[in-house]
């Protein structure tokens, strides 16, 4: 098991959940919107640098 990809696994999953996050703040109409775009942008980087992680570690056994 590699974890490289795991971490990258857990930086992904990190990522959707700061996306669902911003996402479902701004449909509610939440007052602090700093924070949601705060969260959206940390869970854009997340989520690009975990599926980059995955992709680019080769799989040696």
């Amino acid at each position: 098991m590699n974890l490289k990809r795991t971490f990258g696994a857990v930086l992904t999953i990190l990522g959707i959940v700061g996306l669902i996050y911003t996402a479902v703040g701004f449909l509610n109409n939440s007052g602090d919107t700093k924070a949601l775009i705060v969260a959206g942008i940390l869970g854009v980087i997340f989520f690009f640098t975990g599926i980059s992680l995955v992709r680019t570690t080769k799989d040696e056994s």
